[in-house]
């Protein structure tokens, strides 16, 4: 697996308006609510990604966790 690396470009002058980023907060949270429904337990997501990435278990389940909480956190 070949990893590809992404370059975000910024631009203070004329930043990313707020529903665009409301929607891709909303988009992000159908998601993994699609990946829940899946079939694949929380346990099974996070060594998958662990086998690919090798990030640690540990901040995987926290950025789960944390996309679990995105749409209460941001959109109203």
């Amino acid at each position: 697996m070949t990893r590809q690396k992404i370059k975000v470009i910024k631009n203070s002058e004329k930043p990313e308006p707020i529903e665009v980023l409301a929607e891709a907060i909303v988009r992000i949270g159908e998601s993994f609510d699609k990946l829940k429904g899946s079939g694949l337990n929380e346990t099974a997501v996070i060594v998958l990604v662990h086998d690919a990435t090798k990030i640690s278990k540990r901040d995987i389940k926290l950025v789960l966790d944390s996309m679990r909480k995105l749409r209460s956190w941001y959109c109203r």
